[in-house]
């Protein structure tokens, strides 16, 4: 779960010093039709050629033990990418187990306050990882004070917006229902398997899952981030963390696993979206001239442009997918892509979504349907930020008529295509599912966390700062030095009260804690 008016976020606040991630990612491959979105920064409205949550109740033996497994190659027909293998049969798959293996599957979130209680001690918990707030070194054991001070100082705002969307994130309950789904739709294709859901920043946390899998015995792993584009700030971030625990427990050192760090390219996932759209369009008056306005959450640019994080390109590859089915569907509105949820003094990815809102405003789009495409789950991003906040931004920009595309839930298409996912990416058929999708030329192709990590850690170089020399006036480089010497200033205060014990953080009740 992100935020921004919350100040939950993905990115990163820079103070000093940022370290790179994958620099040597695979470049982006070209668009199949590179006219058919445009992501300028200048938003132009530009025509693209585009085109239930229901319960699942099945019947599933439980038992781990299956029949030992021959050679399995046979069973597989070739295809393009890891998402379009199948196998012959179901039957065939059973051969798959091994003794007594048992199969698990681990869904990473971010988490989210559940009461309003709630909402500053998940603050603390965000504020206080270094992936979210990267301190100098000489500076990291200020890391808890100041994840408490601005926790308990954007507490009162965070506050508001979770009461205005029922006191607290939904995104546990969420979670936990797709879950459910997923396992069930893993009985339904013969899979017994066990589904925990593992959250970054509330409960239930990431170790808590871990636990609980090596008490049920667990033998080969799946962890899926479910985050469909890949971002060495949401999925890096939990990679790090389970890399940290693996690394001190032996039973998990010795336990297969492997990691879908992306599947934006997933048919099935491409086709419930789609399918949202279209359900969406028929609500507007003139459903052929709504546009459709992506909005994701947006990273740092520094991480996409410096650190080379593969976010941003498999955004658009993503949109560029869905609007190819819809184009097969007979549906051509026009789209676009923005940036929400950006925070802090330094540049985030553009163009932004309320910027965005506007200039559609004053371009004459009178009809808007948003959809949130980086989210697979009704959060405060969605239920506060773009229902609200976006919608009045809209609706003030003399956009007449505004929809909103639903979180996938659980949808039942993209349940069964994420079953299939973890099917296709059990640690046994992991070298065919790479090789798969390699040719698909994946740029975060599957494997286990200590490769992933790996292939973003290779080149920790220190980022140049983003703005390098002083301009006067109002201008980016005085709104960043403003904002450096604001923390700086922070930073000032908070040794002077750990150092002398003394000041309004103590009277406030703020400091004491960390006596």
């Amino acid at each position: 779960m992100w935020s921004s008016s919350q100040a939950s976020t993905r990115g990163v606040v820079e103070m000093g010093r940022v370290e790179a991630g994958p620099s040597h990612f695979p470049k982006r491959p070209a668009p199949r039709n590179p006219a058919r979105i445009n992501l300028s920064r200048t938003h132009a409205v530009k025509p693209c050629a585009a085109g239930e949550r229901s319960g699942i109740s099945v019947k599933c033996n439980l038992g781990w033990s299956l029949q030992p497994s021959p050679d399995l190659r046979q069973h597989f027909r070739g295809y393009s990418s890891a998402s379009e293998a199948v196998l012959t049969s179901q039957s065939d798959f059973r051969k798959l187990f091994v003794g007594n293996e048992k199969i698990g599957v681990l869904l990473l979130n971010l988490g989210g306050p559940e009461t309003l209680d709630d909402v500053q001690p998940f603050l603390f918990n965000l504020f206080a990882d270094p992936d979210i707030i990267r301190l100098p070194r000489l500076f990291r054991f200020l890391q808890k004070p100041l994840a408490q001070f601005i926790s308990v100082v954007r507490a009162p705002k965070s506050k508001e917006g979770y009461a205005s969307i029922g006191g607290g994130s939904p995104l546990r309950q969420i979670t936990d229902a797709q879950g459910e789904a997923l396992r069930e739709a893993l009985c339904e294709k013969d899979v017994p398997a066990k589904v925990y859901v593992g959250m970054r920043y509330w409960h239930p946390f990431t170790e808590e899952a871990i636990e609980q899998i090596k008490r049920d015995g667990i033998t080969k792993l799946v962890v899926l981030p479910l985050y469909p584009q890949f971002s060495i700030s949401t999925s890096g971030s939990s990679l790090r963390l389970l890399e940290s625990i693996f690394r001190e427990d032996e039973y998990l050192v010795n336990m297969q696993h492997t990691v879908i760090p992306s599947w934006y390219q997933r048919e099935g996932y491409i086709k419930a979206m789609a399918t949202l759209i279209e359900n969406e369009l028929t609500k507007f008056p003139e459903p052929q001239k709504v546009m459709i306005f992506f909005s994701a959450h947006g990273v740092p640019l520094a991480y996409v442009e410096e650190a080379g994080d593969p976010y941003k390109a498999e955004m658009e590859e993503c949109i560029d997918l869905i609007m190819e089915e819809l184009e097969k569907r007979g549906i051509t509105n026009p789209c676009t892509l923005a940036y929400q949820s950006r925070v802090g003094p330094v540049e985030w990815l553009k163009p932004y979504t309320d910027e965005t809102i506007v200039e559609l405003g004053q371009k004459g789009v009178k009809s808007l349907l948003a959809v949130p495409i980086s989210f697979v789950s009704e959060h405060i991003e969605t239920l506060e930020e773009i229902d609200v906040e976006y919608k009045e931004l809209a609706l003030e920009s003399g956009i007449k008529n505004w929809g909103r595309v639903p979180a996938l839930g659980c949808e039942p298409t993209f349940i069964s295509d994420l079953a299939d996912a973890v099917i296709e990416s059990l640690p046994y058929v992991g070298a065919m599912a790479v090789s798969n999708l390699e040719a698909r030329q994946s740029l975060v192709p599957l494997g286990s966390v200590e490769e992933l990590l790996a292939a973003y850690d290779s080149k920790r170089d220190e980022l140049p700062p983003p703005v390098i020399v002083w301009e006067w006036g109002w201008t980016k480089s005085a709104e960043t030095w403003n904002g450096r010497a604001a923390m700086l200033a922070v930073l000032v205060l908070l040794v002077l009260e750990v150092t002398t014990g003394e000041g309004f953080l103590h009277q406030w009740g703020i400091l004491p804690l960390f006596r």
